[in-house]
């Protein structure tokens, strides 16, 4: 295995941590969903920005599942894998490298962070709908579109500043992409 796969590797596992993690560490209910507001889609756009898709699809799905989990939300655990993947998998396809290629990359990502944010909140409006009903699932969506525009404002900051300090984080097979 090369050394650029196994700090890829490496990265991507970080990143799984850090979303299970920033998802558990501030939680807000949602009432009548049974969800809650976190921001561990921060850690998802820093891994898009700076990983690609595969390792943000990773960190989304299986970070936010795990803390799922671990909070006592295990029943949305199989929604959360899915609609977090996903949400991981638009933004790093859209945002991947969003520092790199001057503004037409700068505001295609940040068109892909909000694109994200959005996919999440309608993931989870149907998943809360198939649980509780599509009313009920209604109340989410402001909470939703919240915490994905927030962590999106808040991510491109943060993958700037640590993109600067650590390097490099793509390959030479990523230049290709």
């Amino acid at each position: 295995m090369r050394l650029q796969s196994i700090n890829r590797l490496v990265l991507t596992a970080l990143f799984i941590a850090l979303t299970a993690i920033a998802t558990m560490v501030i939680t807000i209910p949602v009432v009548g969903t049974g969800g809650f507001i976190n921001f561990g889609d921060v850690m998802i756009f820093v891994s898009a920005i700076l990983l690609g898709p595969q390792a943000a699809m990773l960190a989304g799905g299986l970070g936010s599942a795990l803390a799922d989990i671990l909070l006592g939300y295990a029943h949305w655990a199989p929604y959360t894998l899915v609609v977090k993947g996903l949400e991981g998998l638009i933004a790093g396809s859209l945002a991947y490298l969003m520092f790199s290629g001057g503004k037409t990359r700068l505001w295609r990502g940040i068109a892909g962070l909000l694109l994200a944010g959005t996919w999440m909140a309608l993931g989870y409006f149907v998943a809360g709908g198939i649980m509780y009903g599509f009313e009920v699932a209604l109340i989410g969506i402001p909470g939703d579109l919240f915490q994905g525009y927030v962590s999106a404002a808040v991510a491109i900051p943060l993958a700037l500043a640590v993109g600067k300090v650590v390097k490099p984080f793509r390959s030479t097979d990523d230049n290709n992409q």
